[in-house]
């Protein structure tokens, strides 16, 4: 008996390339009826990506290749102060503005090249991280007065009464708040038993993170998306409860926070534990939820060359905007339900070619645009574009004490 070999070519996807099949078959008919399943399945598997596909392509053609590494420093975060500033331009900052926005935040004033705040401040070690980047340019910095919110939540609302000059780390569009980095790149993060001082020194973490990605490259990570988090939003609820219907595609569990009362505050499981920054990066996909504002582990995430998968586009951060969906990260919506998150997932797992390069693509404009530096230099442009809005020149209210370089 006589057996025939076809070689059968299934163009599975034209962004990934060709993917090559052997058909073994005991005759031509089983061979073309093999060839022509295999030609169903990549229809069917394009019109089901389409959109996907659609949206991707559309992001690589809005970034001009090699683009997004064409600015120095920090300029391609200048559309954001740009932004924000704008509502004050036309009549400035008076000194009544930020007397009237004084009770929104903590008062700093910036004197002959010295850095003075009120005595109080509601979280010391966020005070501490602002500072450190303020102290560390006060020598180039004009005499100045601002009121900076060290709470999670902007304060002043389009909504209620005029704009108020308040900073602000994170905000949504129905906020006139000026976008500052947040305290954490220093110090003052969120406190959990991994990191009881609190998250910060994103310095270091940088480093450690690098070194995880390293010893974790893409192909050997684990092929299932990972969350790990207190249950801050019920926006996070579908991703857990597809983790339980379907672990081998999903390891999303809730952690415990000052609030866990019992494993109702757990969607009614144990509570898992709290999983080093590090470990993260062991996984392909990582999800990535906004907390009470935008999430302090966002720019973790990246640095471990895996895809990130970013939740909601409400919440911004300084650096969000430079970012761009379907070609840094896979945007979810922030209503996805389990079937959506799922057929995301698959996606990926689908067209791994493509995963890889956005995973690569989102960590190294982390990498090369969010160093220290970059932090530093948003502070010092931000601040210098502020103070030409002031309209008085500030005098010294001796009631505040002076903050100096530890």
């Amino acid at each position: 008996m006589h057996f025939m070999y076809c070689l059968v070519f299934s163009v599975l996807l034209t962004k990934i390339g060709q993917a090559e099949e052997f058909c073994a078959a005991n005759s031509k008919d089983d061979c073309e009826a093999r060839n022509e399943s295999l030609d169903k399945y990549s229809k069917e598997s394009n019109r089901r990506y389409e959109k996907y596909l659609n949206a991707i392509r559309n992001a690589e053609n809005q970034t001009a290749s090699g683009d997004e590494f064409s600015h120095r420093g920090c300029a391609c975060y200048k559309n954001v102060i740009k932004h924000d500033l704008k509502v004050f331009k036309k009549t400035g900052i008076s000194e009544e503005s930020i007397t009237l926005a004084k009770s929104r935040g903590t008062f700093y004033q910036i004197i002959n090249g010295r850095l003075y705040r009120e005595k109080d401040c509601m979280f010391p070690s966020r005070c501490a991280g602002i500072e450190h980047f303020i102290l560390s340019i006060i020598w180039d910095l004009p005499d100045m007065e601002l009121v900076i919110n060290t709470r999670d939540y902007p304060q002043s609302s389009k909504h209620f009464g005029e704009p108020l000059p308040v900073f602000s780390f994170s905000k949504t569009p129905d906020y006139f708040d000026i976008t500052y980095p947040a305290w954490s790149f220093w110090e003052g993060g969120p406190a959990i038993s991994l990191y009881p001082r609190g998250l910060g020194r994103w310095d270091l973490h940088r480093i450690s993170l690098d070194r995880a990605s390293e010893k974790k490259p893409w192909h050997d990570k684990q092929d299932k998306a990972f969350f790990r988090g207190s249950r801050t939003s019920s926006e996070r609820d579908n991703l857990v409860l597809l983790s339980r219907r379907q672990p081998d595609l999903v390891d999303a569990r809730y952690t415990k926070n000052q609030a866990w009362k019992s494993e109702a505050d757990t969607l009614h499981m144990p509570p898992a534990q709290e999983t080093p920054l590090e470990s993260h990066c062991d996984f392909k996909y990582l999800f990535n939820f906004r907390g009470v504002a935008a999430s302090f582990r966002h720019k973790h995430l990246f640095l471990c060359r895996s895809l990130v998968f970013h939740v909601g586009e409400e919440w911004t951060e300084f650096y969000y905007t430079a970012m761009k969906p379907w070609h840094h990260y896979i945007p979810v919506p922030t209503d996805a339900s389990q079937e959506t998150l799922q057929e995301l997932i698959l996606f990926a797992k689908e067209n791994d070619d493509i995963a890889h390069k956005i995973a690569d693509q989102g960590r190294n404009f982390v990498w090369n645009h969010l160093r220290m530096e970059d932090v530093t230099c948003f502070w010092k442009s931000l601040l210098k574009r502020y103070v030409k809005l002031l309209t008085y020149k500030p005098v010294l209210d001796k009631r505040l004490i002076e903050i100096e370089q530890k």
